[in-house]
């Protein structure tokens, strides 16, 4: 247990502009002492404008300075698994940025070196955390549509125009395990998980069929929970239009809403309906963030683990397979 966790970021990019890095200094017990970057300049200018006292340009002088309490990776996949494992060599709690690595057999080694070197795993499926979905997860224990049947996601984007020479990391699958797929539907996956327990069988196909890139851009597939519940999904990432989708169709009604939206929609079998929104927080990983901070501090538990987490892991590895074999 912690008094206080002091945080150090690896990769202090994008990502970490908006939805985590100032989360991680708004915690209550939390607090960001150090951030890296391969570039210096970028690093130190992060520092600057988030007032960090420190900042590094190795990722093994910020996992072994003594002021850092708990490390965040918010590297592109390809690092997610070498970084956890030096820091889990270091003594030191990891929250690790989704994807959790670019494939399920990374994950477990993941898993693996935290539990031998008896440090916390978490992964930045921030969703879990937040009102929407655990009002999601409130309906659906107590039945508001009755026994869940099957569940259906349909994801759609228009092409990207991209220069076909300087793709982004995420359609570069030796960088981030896949395409557009691995990094939006990895969200998807992870809360049926959290919602309706974890999946158990999967099987689809993945294809490229715009040529833009080497990564798949079209994604379907089909998938059993171990409660027996069904699932079917469609992910599309050069289609006509943008549509995200996901329905849980129960017994009694049935629940609608997108993963990246804040609407949801229910229907029930005697007529009624109700829509409403329940907004994300300005730092949209605060919530999560906070109850990792807690568990680190002794006061609860974290929704999304290591072990968690690598079962989404597992699922996208189902679909992708005959892709990438």
């Amino acid at each position: 247990m912690m008094d206080k966790v002091k945080w150090g970021i690896i990769g202090c990019g994008d990502v970490t502009e908006v939805k985590s890095g100032p989360a991680l200094q708004k915690a209550d017990g939390s607090e960001l002492v150090a951030v890296m970057r391969r570039s210096g300049d970028l690093a130190e200018d992060y520092a600057r404008r988030h007032g960090v006292p420190k900042w590094y340009d190795q990722a093994e002088e910020l996992i072994h300075d003594p002021d850092v309490t708990a490390v965040y990776i918010a590297t592109p996949p390809a690092f997610h698994r070498d970084y956890t494992l030096m820091a889990a060599r270091a003594g030191k709690p990891v929250y690790v940025e989704k994807p959790m690595a670019r494939n399920y057999s990374e994950c477990v080694e993941m898993i693996e070196a935290c539990e031998a070197a008896g440090v916390p795993l978490y992964v930045a499926y921030y969703r879990r955390g937040l009102a929407r979905f655990q009002e999601i997860k409130r309906m659906l224990d107590s039945g508001v549509i009755g026994h869940v049947r099957f569940v259906r996601t349909m994801q759609l984007q228009t092409l990207r125009p991209w220069d076909g020479e300087a793709l982004p990391w995420r359609v570069q699958p030796e960088l981030s395990g896949g395409g557009l797929f691995v990094d939006l539907a990895s969200h998807t996956l992870d809360i049926w998980d959290y919602l309706l327990g974890p999946i158990e069988e999967a099987a689809g196909f993945a294809l490229n069929q715009a040529g833009q890139h080497k990564a798949e851009d079209l994604v379907s597939g089909t998938y059993r929970f171990a409660s027996g519940i069904t699932g079917m999904g469609t992910w599309c990432f050069q289609a006509y239009a943008r549509i995200d989708e996901n329905e849980i169709i129960g017994s009694e009604g049935k629940i609608t809403f997108s993963t990246f939206g804040e609407d949801i929609r229910v229907e029930r079998s005697n007529g009624e309906v109700q829509q409403f929104t329940i907004a994300n927080p300005p730092h949209i990983q605060q919530p999560l963030i906070q109850l990792i901070v807690n568990e680190l501090r002794g006061m609860g538990q974290s929704p999304s683990t290591g072990i968690s987490a690598a079962r989404t892991n597992r699922v996208m590895d189902a679909f992708l397979q005959s892709f990438y074999r």
